[in-house]
């Protein structure tokens, strides 16, 4: 199963999130501190993070940033209110998900499968069958076999929440997708209410592969609808 580091400074959440993903096969590293989180990432080498937003040394946010500059893995933030505030701002910091705590066992499971799927090989799109190895949209290369997005010849580090949901679009270009549709394929969630992972994460994936965020080339908003993949 998967290494997943857990920041979190409660010390009672801290050890039943790790019992409960233990006896689920997962090893499991918590850190109490974010500076102990940031170290542990060289140290233990998780496949995943769950990164509480409230630590006592710094904001979970700085945390999730910091990993973010050098890391491309999942991230999923535990959060005791679930605040939208909280949900965005975690969200526009790079992190993939999110948990309201306390969360059963089925629910962290279900979550964190749900999020390694989008970091493994070979989920494509709807139809990846039909495409090429490796494509070029513009400025844009995308080898979807190997999980590689470039532009103007520069590899682009996409967390994998980004990687899915370009791929997904881009696999049919011009058709356009609601938030419930991508919601339901890239997050592989149903609550109508998790609208906002698709918002954050298309404003995030704007800033790498966009000349200008404000006129987008490629991640295009259809208003009223959802978005689309080009045309280009």
């Amino acid at each position: 199963m998967s290494r997943v580091l857990l920041i979190e400074d409660d010390r009672a959440v801290r050890e039943g999130v790790t019992l409960t993903l233990r006896r689920r096969g997962h090893e499991v590293e918590g850190a109490a501190t974010g500076e102990a989180g940031i170290a542990a990432m060289e140290t233990f080498r998780p496949d995943l993070v769950l990164l509480d937003l409230m630590l006592p040394d710094k904001s979970g946010f700085e945390v999730c940033r910091r990993i973010r500059a050098t890391r491309q893995i999942p991230i999923i933030m535990l959060t005791a209110r679930g605040d939208d505030i909280d949900v965005v701002l975690g969200l526009e910091a790079g992190a993939d998900d999110y948990i309201v705590k306390p969360a059963r066992g089925e629910v962290l499971e279900a979550r964190i499968r749900a999020v390694l799927r989008r970091a493994a090989p070979g989920d494509g799109g709807p139809d990846p069958a039909v495409t090429q190895p490796v494509e070029t949209h513009g400025d844009l290369t995308i080898d979807r076999a190997g999980l590689l997005v470039g532009k103007h010849g520069q590899d682009l580090p996409l967390a994998p929440s980004e990687m899915k949901l370009l791929l997904y679009l881009s696999s049919t270009p011009g058709r356009v997708f609601s938030r419930q549709q991508l919601l339901e394929h890239v997050w592989e969630h149903s609550y109508h209410g998790d609208a906002r992972l698709v918002d954050a994460c298309v404003m995030r994936l704007r800033t790498k592969v966009e000349e200008s965020t404000r006129s987008p080339r490629y991640i295009q908003t259809v208003r009223g609808f959802g978005y689309r993949f080009g045309p280009l």
